[in-house]
């Protein structure tokens, strides 16, 4: 009996020695404890990324820019723009509030939220960190180059993306990568971080609403912008059939409502505009929550989603569905029109 128990000690012993080994040699409480302190000191940042998106058979990749300056109030600068847009959207978070931005529309929303605190981001240096810190039962390993961690995300409107697989690199503790998983652990979003610079220069308009608007337009997009509205369909319709599609002309562009019906009944509304507001005065208050609808961010609001592409607005409403089937039905018109 005590020869038995030396062996399993022994056992034990060794198998805990190959673990701390294969992670580099160092546990994962020591390597947390790395990465909290290292962005403890991490005073603003740039970065630039690459998110892939796979939607069944396709891919989608969007190139990201992200300016993080800390204060008593934490300014964010979030670039998104996918290849399919000729201009894309910011989320801004600075002493006004939180917006999204639509330069070449000249269009800004305001939000009412605590964004980027009430959701995993896993384009932010931050929230990847507080996710891994947060988890317990998170799951630590290591190759050549990286601390990996595997953990719970936090996607308050989307629980099909549960998991996350987060690298960081060995050096200098830095995020490098995250692959968000499904509920059968297959990465379906995958952001690459190329660059990132720590505690850069910013200038005073870096985060000014105005500023932005203005820098990210051009004749180029803004002609393609206004181009005759090419009605899009949704892919995926949860079993509801369109059953009326009526389109309205307007004395400055045109809107196209669809209805569908099923056991979850919805209606989808397309509005293009033929002319571009020339002030970036105006603010369109939104009484909802921001979401990522992967080619495009849009509007959480009570029974629906809003959002832009391409220079055309959308309304998706239902009182039949859960906010997860409207993301679902939103995320499935990809900007694409059927014929």
């Amino acid at each position: 009996m005590v020869k038995n128990k030396k062996v399993l000690l022994l056992m034990t012993f060794f198998a805990v020695i190959l673990v701390v080994s294969a992670c580099g040699g160092k546990s994962q409480e020591s390597v947390v404890k790395k990465i909290s302190e290292k962005l403890e000191d991490v005073n603003g940042y740039k970065v630039e990324a690459q998110m892939t998106m796979k939607k069944g058979q396709e891919e989608r990749n969007y190139e990201i820019d992200v300016w993080y300056k800390k204060g008593e109030n934490d300014f964010y600068r979030v670039g998104l723009q996918n290849a399919e847009e000729d201009s894309g959207q910011v989320i801004l978070k600075n002493e006004e509030g939180v917006f999204v931005l639509n330069p070449a529309l000249n269009k800004s929303f305001k939000f009412q939220t605590d964004w980027p605190d009430n959701s995993s981001q896993p384009y932010l240096y931050q929230s990847l960190v507080h996710d891994v810190m947060n988890d317990k039962e998170a799951e630590f390993s290591a190759d050549d180059d990286h601390y990996i961690f595997f953990t719970k995300t936090n996607y308050q409107n989307n629980t099909n993306l549960p998991y996350q697989e987060v690298y960081f690199d060995k050096k200098n503790y830095i995020p490098t990568a995250v692959k968000i998983m499904d509920k059968d652990k297959n990465p379906l979003v995958v952001v690459e971080f190329k660059s990132m610079d720590i505690n850069p220069v910013f200038q005073d308009n870096d985060f000014k609403r105005e500023s932005i608007l203005q820098g990210g337009k051009s004749e180029e997009s803004v002609a393609k912008m206004m181009d005759d509205l090419a009605v899009m369909y949704p892919t995926e319709t949860l079993g509801a059939e369109l059953v009326e599609k009526e389109e309205v002309e307007l004395e400055d562009g045109k809107r196209v409502i669809m209805t569908f019906k099923g056991e979850k009944n919805f209606s989808l509304i397309q509005e293009k505009m033929t002319a571009v507001p020339t002030t970036a005065g105006f603010v369109e208050e939104v009484n909802g929550d921001i979401v990522n609808l992967g080619y495009t961010i849009g509007a959480i609001t009570n029974n629906g989603i809003e959002w832009s592409y391409n220079g055309t607005d959308f309304f998706l409403a239902s009182e039949d569905m859960t906010i997860e089937e409207l993301i679902e039905v939103a995320v499935s018109v990809q900007g694409q029109e059927v014929k």
